[in-house]
């Protein structure tokens, strides 16, 4: 079996809710990625055999196969074709996985991996909310299904309930939330302060650096906000951002790297996607975690870094409590909680930073997860070259 390797990553800023990146076309935003993927890495585009990228809500702007329209609109070459795969928030993670497939398959040698998500102009859940209202439709992707009615009763299912599950069934204080979402802030403006991001990062025009870190931030003003949850212990200052941005990278097999003179940077050491109770929905990193390291013969104290995503405290607090986790390898530089989680190209954003931070700090393996809709939870492993 051929090895699939990393050979580049870049990612715009990731721009906060009407911020500056708010009116860019989303297939623009990813356009820029891959100009500067095709450009960093030095191999000529009409190479590539397919782009993966992610991205869900793809309605408007958005539909009609962004993947596709991104490579169009970065003036790539026609014969390079497209696809969007939406696996919630796990989509971009999930494109890289189906690209490193591809590669170690032996059935394709060169593919991007990417995602790309404008939250400002197309919020969360329309397509399965918003965009059903008009047609009348019933309110949400559940609502109206016997088979699922049969399974799972009526119990809500919504990210913010999954959360408030989280932090019940691990003994997650409004206090241990907040604590930990002042470390995201602080860690993210430590490693803009110290340039951590700028060898992955792609200025777009006058945004050159994440608008979502707070730097006067503090747990009196968090202690101060309402519960999104009536009655809950779950508010915005615990929870992702809103946010805008995009991401690429670029696999290739070894008969690639060597007909190319490309030099890898990483290696794909392990893919795998596992599934849980979609109605806690966010718990799924625990046991996919379990299950990649048992599969890759590795242990937790094996992996230098991680990143999992942020979506809310209460997911890394409890995936931490029950897999002993170093927290100081955990989200170094910052999470989505002060970056912000562009839904779509979240997956390849952290990708991307834990390969510039295994690099920075001369780590071996990095493992990244993510929580997605539908009690999901990917989980890739890279060795660092």
């Amino acid at each position: 079996m051929s090895e699939a390797y990393v050979i580049e990553a870049v990612r715009t800023p990731v721009g906060k809710r009407g911020g500056g990146l708010s009116a860019v076309h989303p297939a623009d935003l990813g356009a820029h990625v891959l100009t500067a993927l095709m450009a960093r890495s030095g191999v000529d585009p009409a190479a590539v055999e397919d782009v993966v990228f992610g991205c869900l809500d793809a309605v408007g702007p958005q539909a009609g196969d962004i993947a596709r329209t991104c490579w169009l609109a970065a003036g790539l070459p026609e014969h390079v074709p497209g696809v969007t795969v939406d696996r919630q928030c796990g989509s971009s993670q999930q494109a890289v996985h189906f690209a490193a497939q591809a590669v170690l398959s032996g059935t394709q040698d060169l593919v991007v991996a990417g995602g790309v998500q404008n939250m400002s102009q197309i919020p969360i859940a329309f397509a399965s909310r918003r965009a059903a209202e008009p047609l009348g439709l019933a309110d949400g992707p559940f609502a109206g299904s016997t088979g699922w009615r049969e399974r799972y009763g009526d119990a809500p299912v919504d990210q913010f309930h999954g959360a408030e599950l989280i932090a019940d069934a691990w003994h997650l204080s409004r206090t241990d939330m907040e604590e930990f979402a002042l470390r995201s802030h602080q860690r993210a403006v430590r490693a803009l302060d110290e340039g951590r991001f700028d060898r992955e990062t792609v200025p777009y025009g006058e945004v050159a650096a994440d608008e979502g870190p707070r730097r006067g931030t503090t747990l009196a003003r968090m202690a101060a906000l309402p519960p999104v949850v009536p009655g809950g212990r779950l508010t915005a200052a615990v929870s992702s951002q809103v946010s805008d941005g995009a991401a690429a990278l670029l696999l290739a097999s070894g008969r690639a790297v060597a007909a190319h003179g490309l030099t890898p940077r990483a290696r794909i050491h392990h893919l795998s996607v596992r599934g849980e109770d979609p109605i806690r929905m966010l718990s799924a990193p625990i046991p996919a975690t379990a299950y990649a390291l048992e599969k890759a013969g590795l242990s937790i104290g094996d992996i230098d870094l991680v990143e999992i995503n942020e979506a809310f405290a209460p997911v890394v607090l409890a995936w931490l409590k029950e897999t002993g986790a170093d927290p100081e390898r955990v989200n170094v530089n910052g999470g989505a909680i002060a970056l912000g989680h562009p839904l779509g190209a979240t997956g390849v954003r952290l990708m991307t930073t834990l390969l510039h931070e295994l690099e920075r700090t001369g780590g071996r393996f990095g493992l990244q997860t993510m929580c997605e809709g539908g009690g999901q939870a990917n989980v890739t492993i890279i060795e660092r070259l």
